[in-house]
């Protein structure tokens, strides 16, 4: 089997991402209310074994408005990276694009640059809604009405009314990933109360079904934590992996769209 995820960062991206995407047409040209410009949220990587975390690395995540090709876009930016005390045993170095139309939020440009203990790796994908493709380096690819790309989920997903599933719904999307499109499921679980090292949450909590890969196990094995407000921020994310454990704490914020009324209290 194909594996779906080749890094630690890129999987952290692909578990944030928490509704159904690609379930039907009216999930298509969805309006953007979750987010706005100069948004940034901050993220730290703890690695556990025998039930010590240590701090691993940082994620970020922003959305700027640009113009590409003289249209308005969403420029989204996700970056990781391996701690400098840790880059001996694996340093992470890794950037992710995505330029997202500003009216119904999808793709229209998907870049990655990809450096992991040695392995380096550029991806550059063209999304043509019109006729339906994704144009990479290999050629030109079918995809369908709704694909999105890894980054620009997230933020489609942000949009979408959790309250209209139940617990244990399993809610279908389907990606553009690595040349090929992936037919996934997550499953919603409900509302719960968090706490994470930032502080305590309500929270809309989900499994999402992984392939089985280098770092993580296969199946329902990974917990996620969103914010029950109207900013769905991933605030927690839990999973065990080949070897340990790994635990992905929201740790900043800055210009959200609304309020965090999510937070219950700072620890």
């Amino acid at each position: 089997m194909k594996l779906l995820s080749k890094s630690l960062f890129l999987s952290l991206l692909l578990l944030t991402i928490c509704i159904r995407l690609c379930a039907g047409d009216e999930f298509c040209s969805i309006r953007n209310t979750a987010f706005q410009n100069e948004e940034v949220i901050n993220y730290t990587i703890y690695y556990s074994v025998m039930g010590i975390y240590v701090n691993a690395g940082t994620a970020s995540f922003t959305a700027n408005i640009e113009k590409l090709a003289n249209k308005p876009v969403y420029h989204l930016v996700g970056l990781g990276s391996s701690n400098p005390s840790y880059d001996w045993i694996f340093k992470v170095r890794d950037r992710y694009e995505s330029y997202i139309d500003t009216a119904n939020l999808k793709p229209k440009k998907f870049m990655r640059t990809i450096d992991e203990g040695g392995y380096k790796l550029t991806e550059n994908v063209t999304f043509n809604s019109d006729k339906n493709n994704a144009t990479t380096l290999k050629g030109t690819i079918p995809v369908p009405n709704c694909v999105q790309d890894v980054l620009s989920s997230i933020y489609y997903a942000r949009n979408i009314n959790f309250n209209a599933y139940k617990p244990n719904d399993k809610i279908p999307f389907t990606m553009f990933l690595d040349n090929a499109v992936y037919d996934l499921y997550i499953k919603y679980l409900g509302k719960e109360v968090i706490k994470t090292r930032y502080g305590t949450f309500n929270a809309i909590k989900f499994k999402p079904l992984l392939v089985k890969g280098t770092i993580f196990q296969g199946g329902e094995n990974m917990s996620v934590w969103v914010t029950d407000d109207a900013n769905h921020i991933p605030v927690r994310i839990e999973s065990p992996i080949t070897v340990g454990s790994i635990k992905v704490d929201m740790m900043g914020f800055d210009k959200l769209r609304y309020p965090m009324s999510a937070l219950q209290k700072r620890r």
